[in-house]
């Protein structure tokens, strides 16, 4: 159908977590986004979350001021990421879009999400190992990732062990990559998980 919006009716978020509200559309040509709204009602109280126009972008309430972003540069992608999600955030948000026609006509369309935020059982990490052993050719690339399970948020170390000496930190990431590898980068590499 024409500039119809798509997204999922529920959605289930985790305490501490981060969710994505899906809505999107397919850009018509001479159809103009001219506005986007997300609001929320708590309690039969509706609230603005996030709005975009001409002027740009402006989340007004400060408890969403961090935490609350929509792609820019994803024609018809007007889904809103929500990160370090509270158990106050549950409740009804709207995606409501307004595009301008070459003839400046105004359409407007919106959909609704319920999201639910639950708490998960507290848990430890659990690293799930990747391949052990590996043998790569030298100038290849490659990565290591590492994948845990747990209460987010979770942040991620990775170490190369040296021998007879202190593990050497690289990355702070879940992932560590490699453009051209060298046979220096020979070793033992490790990875922490850490929660709350």
């Amino acid at each position: 159908a024409f500039l119809d919006l798509t997204g999922t009716h529920e959605i289930e978020g985790v305490w501490k977590g981060s969710t994505t509200l899906p809505c999107v559309y397919v850009p018509v040509k001479d159809f103009v986004q001219q506005m986007l709204k997300w609001t929320v009602v708590h309690d039969q109280n509706s609230q603005t979350v996030f709005r975009r126009d001409g002027s740009g972008d402006d989340i007004p309430l400060s408890t969403y001021r961090d935490r609350v972003s929509v792609l820019k540069d994803a024609p018809g992608n007007v889904s809103i990421h929500i990160m370090n999600l509270e158990i106050s955030d549950r409740g009804t948000y709207t995606c409501q879009v307004t595009w301008r026609a070459s003839n400046n006509s105004q359409i407007i369309k919106e959909i609704t999400t319920k999201l639910e935020v639950v708490k998960v059982a507290v848990t430890k990490p659990i690293i799930r190992a990747g391949e052990l052993g590996l043998t790569v050719p030298a100038g290849a690339r490659t990565s290591l990732t590492c994948v845990a399970s747990g209460s987010p948020p979770i942040s991620y170390r990775w170490f190369q062990s040296v021998p007879g000496g202190e593990a050497l930190p690289l990355s702070s990431q879940a992932e560590l990559a490699w453009d051209n590898l060298q046979p220096s980068d020979t070793g033992k590499y490790y990875c922490e998980a850490e929660n709350r």
